[in-house]
């Protein structure tokens, strides 16, 4: 049964026609990304609508964004590098090395979530206080995070193993995976937040559930006999030959992930300064915004990745192409439309999340500055993650680096003293950085990328004539 799930993988990702498979696994990875928003949305939505505390209690969760997305950006730091690993042993013909792969990093998945949870219970209070809550933003926060970082072993295994699954060509159960726990999110919130009266408790309770539940259904398949690549207690240990490869390649999405909590920070802090905690509420929102751009890209992209690492791994430089050009065009599609929505109707984006006029409004105004360039993001997505399903860690790491790190902070700081409305300054700093990140990446990937196929034809060449 395993070699008969085995040679139809290869034939599915080998010889299948490039778009319908790239829509065949796309749609369930970008299923499961939209899926997955509704973690941190609705709870927000939910949160805001509470009567008299609804912003103050909005503001405080978006002060816990940079805690969440530490553990996501871990989750990503294993996951995101081991599946392309495991997918590119696989074009290859090497499945037990795959199979190792996936064991040592949920060692690794495990060992991290654990120590991470001790850590922020132990320094929270003061990490929030660091990453912009005020007094009266403090208490929500903590009453959030407190419960939330017990989930964190739920919440690692559910993001970080998950990309596993679609590696194996299995987007339809990896869509399921988050699938399960988000709309269980959506039905357990109302529930404890309003008729059990636990307000930004209940929210927390929710998650945490909802995501322990996703975290046990991804070990289950993965353990059964439905996976080709299966979790076994014999490979379940740190094979540093293997870890080694996974965290290099994983250092992009862990360091885009993980700055994602330095811009946050910093946005807050800014923005309490010059805006205070409506400014930090607006930046909650747009946040949310934000996510419904990227989360969507990012399942795309990781319907492409297994296409694009196994036939790299195969050597068919015609697949890769295509792979390529039918994942850009879908990116440039969604990040046009996304784009244009949030210039013509900003007011409704910000209705979805609040109700307090003053907030909607400071929201409204904010949205099209923030988002001016947004659609670039086709662009910037679509052609780092090719980095990384290509194996290609140092460019990866130095794309996530350049946009956030080297650009959009510093400017988040340095605009401001050029604007007489810093407010302004500092939300424009998003797309000046977009702008010029995007043509950084595009041009590094088109280079690149003629290199690698270059190679590939080079290989092919020697093989022909030996």
């Amino acid at each position: 049964m395993e070699k008969q799930n085995k040679q139809k993988r290869v034939a599915d990702l080998g010889k299948d026609p490039v778009g319908p498979l790239l829509l065949r696994l796309a749609l369930p990875t970008i299923c499961a990304q939209v899926v997955n928003l509704l973690y941190n949305i609705v709870d927000r939505i939910y949160i805001g609508q509470i009567p008299v505390e609804g912003k103050l209690a909005l503001t405080g969760m978006g002060v816990t964004f940079p805690v969440i997305t530490l553990i996501s950006a871990f989750a990503a730091l294993i996951g995101m590098g081991g599946a392309p690993r495991a997918s590119i042993a696989m074009g290859a013909g090497e499945h037990e090395k795959a199979e190792r792969t996936l064991g040592t990093c949920t060692a690794a998945l495990w060992g991290m979530a654990i120590a991470l949870t001790v850590l922020f219970l132990l320094f929270q209070e003061p990490l929030l206080v660091l990453f912009g809550a005020s007094s009266d933003t403090l208490p929500y926060a903590m009453q959030y995070l407190n419960i939330y970082v017990l989930g964190t072993i739920f919440v690692m295994t559910a993001l970080g193993l998950n990309g596993f699954i679609t590696a194996q060509g299995k987007s339809d159960v990896a869509m399921k995976t988050v699938l399960i726990g988000a709309v269980l999110n959506v039905v357990l919130d109302p529930v404890f937040i309003f008729v059990f009266g636990l307000g930004v408790r209940g929210a927390a309770i929710a998650t945490v559930i909802s995501q322990a539940v996703s975290a046990l259904w991804v070990v289950r398949f993965l353990t059964g006999r439905k996976s080709t690549l299966r979790l076994k207690r014999a490979f379940f240990r740190l094979d540093k030959r293997l870890l080694l490869p996974a965290i290099a390649l994983g250092a992009s999405p862990f360091v885009m992930q993980s700055t994602e909590s330095l811009l946050t920070v910093t946005f807050n802090v800014s923005l309490q300064k010059y805006g205070g905690d409506l400014a930090v509420g607006a930046m909650t929102i747009l946040t949310s915004v934000a996510q419904m751009v990227q989360m969507p890209l990012m399942g795309l992209t990781q319907g492409a990745q297994p296409i694009l690492s196994f036939n790299y791994g195969a050597k068919r430089p015609d697949r890769m192409k295509q792979t390529v050009r039918y994942n850009l065009l879908g990116a440039c599609v969604f990040a046009f439309s996304v784009w244009a929505l949030a210039m013509i109707a900003p007011h409704t984006l910000a209705r979805l999340f609040a109700h307090d006029s003053a907030l909607i409004d400071e929201t409204a105004w904010a949205l099209r500055i923030y988002f001016a360039v947004g659609f670039v993001s086709a662009f910037q997505n679509t052609f780092q993650q090719c980095f990384v399903a290509l194996g290609e860690a140092k460019i990866s790491l130095f794309l996530a680096l350049e946009r956030k790190i080297i650009l959009l902070i510093p400017m988040i700081l340095i605009l401001p003293h050029f604007f007489e409305d810093k407010l302004f300054a500092v939300f424009f700093a998003e797309p000046v950085a977009d702008l010029l990140a995007a043509a950084t990446t595009t041009t590094l990937f088109l280079i690149r990328f003629r290199q690698i196929l270059r190679s590939i034809s080079v290989d092919k060449d020697k093989e022909i004539t030996s």
